[in-house]
């Protein structure tokens, strides 16, 4: 079966992670730290965050929500069942590697609407996304639609989602180690009903 591609057979499991890996050092060095420091003061100042991603984007907000739970921030995931309005003193955090999806967007302009900030993470800075967040976060990596493996030879948006992943966790490290909160502290947040 023919997929495309003609080096299937030159490929192992370690290689194709020295692939991923490689390209996230390239990521890292292509990343604007200043800029993403700027997210601070909007994300201590926030009376509630609310955070918005779809596909497999969405599961990376996931787990940047739980995170943000854990040191103690008012956190939801847009689209939930329990996930009240969007009002003014509140951040929305969007993630849309093309800054286009439709319901990002949608989410960006009621938040807009509302007076709520906005945070956006993408890989384009002209999208209607970056054009609305007060605050954009640009992660040099291909969109989803992009095949060509001049960025990267992963499969659609994987490494927007993997650097998403990753610098939010950065992120998340860095306002834990600011806080006076112990490991054990944060433990007491996590979920004990799984």
């Amino acid at each position: 079966m023919d997929n495309g591609n003609e080096n299937n057979s030159n490929i192992s499991i370690q290689s194709a992670y020295d692939i991923i890996i490689n390209e996230h050092v390239n990521l890292y060095h292509s990343l604007d730290f200043e800029n993403i420091k700027n997210i601070e003061e909007p994300l201590k100042n926030a009376k509630q965050i609310f955070l918005i991603g779809a596909g497999r984007t969405g599961f990376m907000v996931k787990a940047a929500t739980m995170r943000l739970m854990h040191l103690g921030y008012q956190v939801h995931v847009v689209g939930e069942t329990t996930t009240p309005a969007i009002g003014k003193n509140d951040l929305l955090i969007a993630v849309s590697g093309s800054g286009t999806t439709k319901s990002i967007v949608n989410a960006a302009e009621t938040a807009h609407k509302n007076e709520a900030k906005i945070v956006g993470f993408t890989t384009n800075p002209s999208s209607p996304l970056a054009e609305l967040a007060n605050h954009t976060i640009i992660i040099p990596a291909a969109g989803k639609q992009e095949h060509g493996n001049s960025i990267s030879q992963q499969y659609a948006g994987s490494l927007f989602e993997q650097g998403f992943l990753f610098l939010f966790d950065a992120l998340i490290q860095y306002l834990w180690k600011q806080s006076d909160n112990s490991a054990e502290q944060l433990w007491e947040m996590h979920a004990n009903m799984e």
